[in-house]
């Protein structure tokens, strides 16, 4: 069985928002809710000062703790080490946003149009997702299971995300990972994320 993760190389990140932006319209989350962002710092001084680049999304942990504090099931792992959220489930409380080390989690509490004239077209058609759940980022599991990559990695320009198999050495996630000595961020929280940094 695969166990998806991701490689993001941090040296070609351009900060151009093209992965949220893929992922707002291949999920359309609600207004002020994104499953992944891209963090910005600028570093240096002038003349010199220049801008870093950090995407984030939830790190699809070998160990997720957020699964372990879920009262109700309602987080859950598949084979293949996806996290998921069953939103039949959910209740809401928020546990697992507080003990995710990370912050890839938002709660939805069903306020969330675009505009305040209302839901558009777009929403409407889909957006269909319960009040006072928490979501997050899913690993574009649709796609994966049609043998796609997830939207951020299929929109990136300059392909600074790779997608693939981390148990297969063979596969390009794995190469790359065991080559430019990716590294997760918060190793020592013992969770085994499934997303990995190059560079930087």
């Amino acid at each position: 069985m695969a166990r998806y993760g991701m490689v993001i190389d941090l040296d070609i990140c351009i900060g151009c928002n093209a992965c949220t932006m893929a992922c707002k319209s291949e999920h359309a989350t609600p207004g002020g809710i994104f499953w992944g962002k891209v963090l910005e710092k600028e570093v240096g001084k002038f003349p010199a000062a220049r801008r870093i680049f950090l995407p984030v999304l939830c790190n699809h942990c070998k160990n997720p703790i957020c699964m372990e504090v879920c009262p109700t099931g309602a987080t859950y792992q598949r084979e293949d080490g996806i996290v998921l959220i069953d939103y039949d489930l959910c209740l809401g409380c928020r546990s697992c946003m507080e003990a995710c080390p990370y912050g890839p989690r938002a709660f939805y509490g069903g306020d969330g149009a675009y505009y305040e004239n209302g839901r558009t077209p777009f929403e409407e058609a889909k957006q269909h997702f319960p009040e006072g759940i928490v979501m997050k980022c899913n690993f574009c599991v649709d796609r994966v299971d049609q043998g796609l990559n997830p939207a951020c990695v299929q929109t990136c320009p300059t392909e600074c995300r790779i997608f693939g198999d981390l148990d297969d050495p063979q596969s390009e996630v794995s190469r790359i990972a065991a080559e430019k000595k990716a590294r997760p961020l918060l190793p020592e929280k013992g969770l085994e994320p499934s997303v990995f940094y190059i560079g930087g």
